[in-house]
């Protein structure tokens, strides 16, 4: 990706968020693919005519499938108050899915008990409490259907390793081509349906309320969905 082509959504001083691609990772990894971390990095070195060492402190992580917002800091200080805000989950995260099966209950709080393989990177799932289980809790709301699949709204409570993924599977409506946790086929670009759409926070220098929100891949599914809730920015 050309540092033109980041598509940064939100910049001050302290922080700057972008509307991650599909695909792109966040942080270096085995592939020696180049990370959304170091692409930040260039986009401020070239816009402010920078030299040296850029600072990029990462605050949080999506899946290398998912898409939209994440978000950098600036500075060791507003990294270090942004690391206080996510530990007291203080930065609300809200999520769309788009899935096959619909909820029977349109609107739910799933609460399950998580389990990670890393030797797969699969997340396991129980309904009750065991050694070595992490509890996992989100609420979700069903927003509008096409004619086929249906958009779901997710408000994250804890932030588990693929949580949305695994519990949407175990609730019986795995995200449309996450073959991973259960969907029959992948989406043809690898990408899973799942849009980190916004998040908001007290900003930890200017305490003004912060919402940033990422817009979904220009796709023709995300686009119905889209057009028909009229939120095109």
């Amino acid at each position: 990706m050309e540092v033109s082509e980041l598509d940064v959504i939100f910049e001050d001083n302290h922080l700057i968020a972008v509307n991650k691609r599909s695909g792109d990772i966040v942080q270096g990894d085995k592939t020696n693919d180049m990370p959304l971390s170091e692409q930040v990095k260039d986009y401020i070195r070239v816009k402010y005519n920078k030299t040296g060492n850029v600072f990029c402190g990462l605050i949080h992580r999506i899946d290398r499938p998912v898409s939209g917002v994440v978000i950098f800091a600036k500075t060791s200080k507003a990294l270090t108050r942004m690391n206080q805000l996510v530990h007291d989950r203080q930065i609300h995260k809200r999520y769309w899915a788009i899935v096959k099966k619909l909820p029977a209950i349109p609107h739910n709080t799933l609460v399950h008990y998580l389990y990670k393989d890393e030797r797969k990177n699969k997340i396991f799932v129980s309904k009750d409490p065991k050694d070595g289980y992490l509890r996992a809790e989100l609420t979700y709301q069903y927003l509008i259907s096409s004619d086929t699949y249906h958009l779901l709204d997710i408000e994250l409570i804890t932030g588990r390793h693929h949580q949305i993924r695994a519990q949407l599977a175990a609730m019986g409506s795995p995200i449309r081509g996450d073959v991973k946790y259960g969907f029959p086929r992948p989406n043809q670009d690898a990408s899973i349906c799942l849009h980190a759409r916004s998040l908001s926070f007290i900003h930890p220098v200017t305490l003004h309320t912060i919402l940033i929100n990422a817009n979904p891949p220009d796709e023709r599914l995300w686009n119905h969905f889209v057009d028909k809730l009229n939120l095109r920015e």
